[in-house]
C-alpha cells in the first residue's frame, strides 16, 4: 500500500506549482492569498521559543540546529512556538520572555516575514495563583487597579465541569471573568515579544458555558484591539481546534483559519499502515464552514490547517481499531515517528498531495517538533531535523519538507 501511495504522491507533486515569489505582506488585515501562502509553509514546532527546562525538565541542546532548519526549509509560520501546559509560574521569570524574544529577533533579522505562534491552551493549574496580574491589564480594560495574582478557583466552571480534567489541571471556563483576564494576559505578552498568531486550543472545552460564543466574541475582540495597538503588523492571526468545523457568529468567523487533527485512519489488513479519508470520524476534510473572515473576505470554506496531533496512547498498542482516534494504539505524531525513515518521507508526500487533490482549502502543517508518547531515545520528542552531530536525535524529514515545498521531488 505504501509503495502505491508513494507513486501517486510523486505524480501529484510533480503537477503542483508553488510560486517562489509568494506574497507575505499584510497590515491590519490579511488577504486570503497571503494567509494561504503562510499556511502552505506552516510547521508545528512546539516549544521552539522556550529555552531552559523545556524538554522533560532537561535543557534542549540543539536550538542552533533548529534555527538552521527554519532557514533551510523556508518555513514562514512557526506553530506552537511558545506556551505553557501547566507550570504557569514559569511566566514570572523574565528570562522566559527575553530568551523567546531574542530567538524571534534572530530569525526576523534573517526573514522579517516569519510568523511565530503562541498558544492559549485549555488548561490551568493551581500554579496560576503565583502569577501576578500586571497593571497594564487593568489599564487596558478600564478596571480598578488591584495588587493581586490570578485566581485558579475563579477560572473554574461553577458546576464543576472539566474540573481536574487533566488530573492536576482543569479546563478554564471562558464565561468566567478571571479566565478572560488570563487569556488577555497571555495574548498580550505573546504579542509584545513579537508573536503574530495565537492558537486558542480546544475552544469547545473552554467554551463549555458559552454555547452562543458571546464570551468568546468579547474576549477575541479585546485581543484583536490589543494587537492593533501593539502587534508588528497591527493584527494577530487566530485559530483553534474546531470539532464543529468553525467558530461562526452571524455568518462571520471569529478566527482567521481553522485547525484540526489529521484523523489518520488505520488500514487493518496492512499492519501499522494508515491513510487519510474524507468522513472518517470527525475529520475536517471538506467540512470547514463558509463565512466572512475577520479581514472581510468571503469564502465557501474557511482555509484550515491539519496537523499531526499528540494526545498519548491507548491501553492496547499495535492493534487496529477504526472507531478510535488512536492509530495502531498511538497518537498521530507518535505513530508517524515509529515509521521507518523512508516511510515517514513517503507518507509526508502522500499526505500533502492527498490534501491538495481532496480539499483545496486544507493545508498540511509539517511536523518539525512535537512530544511523542512511544518508545524513543529522543528526549520524548519527534524532530524533523536531519540527523547529524548537531542534532543526533533528528528523524530526518527536513529535506523532504523542503523538496515538497519547492516541488523538487524526483521520481
Amino acid at each position: 500500500m505504501m509503495n502505491k501511495l508513494f507513486s501517486l504522491a510523486l505524480i501529484f507533486c510533480m503537477g503542483c506549482a508553488t510560486n517562489p515569489s509568494a506574497d507575505y505582506h499584510f497590515n491590519e488585515k490579511i488577504s486570503r492569498e497571503v494567509l494561504e501562502n503562510y499556511l502552505e509553509r506552516s510547521v508545528t514546532m512546539a516549544y521552539f521559543l522556550v529555552t531552559g527546562q523545556s524538554e522533560g525538565n532537561r535543557e534542549y541542546p540543539y536550538r542552533e540546529d533548529d534555527i538552521r532548519l527554519i532557514k533551510n526549509i523556508g518555513a514562514k509560520f512557526i506553530g506552537r512556538a511558545i506556551y505553557r501546559w501547566g507550570g504557569e509560574s514559569r511566566l514570572n521569570d523574565p528570562a522566559f520572555w527575553s530568551s523567546a524574544k531574542a530567538l524571534i529577533d534572530t530569525l526576523h533579522a534573517f526573514d522579517p516575514d516569519i510568523i511565530f505562534q503562541g498558544c492559549l491552551f485549555e488548561i490551568i493549574t493551581k500554579d496560576v495563583n503565583k502569577v501576578k496580574i500586571p497593571v497594564w491589564i487593568f489599564n487596558d480594560l478600564n478596571l480598578p487597579e488591584e495588587d493581586r495574582t490570578f485566581a485558579y478557583e475563579a477560572m473554574l466552571n461553577k458546576d464543576g465541569k472539566f474540573v481536574n480534567h487533566w488530573g492536576r489541571g482543569s479546563v478554564p471556563d471562558i464565561s468566567r471573568f478571571e479566565t478572560q483576564l488570563w487569556f488577555y494576559f497571555l495574548a498580550g505578552v505573546y504579542i509584545k515579544i513579537g508573536c503574530e498568531a495565537l492558537h486558542l486550543g480546544q475552544v469547545e472545552l473552554i467554551g463549555m458555558a458559552d454555547p452562543d460564543l458571546e464570551h468568546w466574541t468579547a474576549v477575541l475582540d479585546k485581543i484583536r484591539a490589543f494587537a492593533k495597538r501593539n502587534a508588528r503588523r497591527k493584527m494577530v492571526l487566530l485559530d483553534a481546534h474546531v470539532p464543529r468545523w468553525g467558530m461562526i457568529v452571524d455568518c462571520a468567523s471569529l478566527i482567521d483559519f481553522n485547525s484540526f487533527s489529521l484523523r489518520i485512519k488505520e488500514i487493518p489488513d496492512e499492519p501499522f499502515k494508515a491513510e487519510l479519508k474524507v468522513g472518517y470520524l470527525d475529520a475536517i476534510f471538506k467540512k470547514s464552514k463558509g463565512c466572512v473572515s475577520p479581514s472581510g473576505w468571503r469564502c465557501k470554506s474557511l482555509p484550515y490547517l491539519v496537523e499531526f496531533d499528540n494526545y498519548g496512547k491507548s491501553r492496547t498498542v499495535d492493534i487496529a481499531d477504526t472507531t478510535s482516534i488512536f492509530i495502531w494504539g498511538y497518537d498521530e505524531i507518535s505513530w508517524f515517528s515509529l515509521q521507518e525513515e523512508n516511510h515517514r518521507n513517503e507518507w509526508l508526500i502522500y499526505a500533502y498531495n492527498w490534501l491538495k487533490e481532496t480539499d483545496p482549502y486544507g493545508h498540511l502543517q509539517m511536523p518539525v517538533s512535537r512530544m511523542i508518547t512511544c518508545p524513543n531515545e529522543t528526549f520524548g520528542s519527534y524532530r524533523a531535523n536531519t540527523k547529524s552531530q548537531d542534532c543526533p536525535i533528528g528523524y530526518s524529514q527536513e529535506e523532504t519538507i523542503k523538496k515538497i515545498w519547492n516541488n523538487n521531488i524526483k521520481p
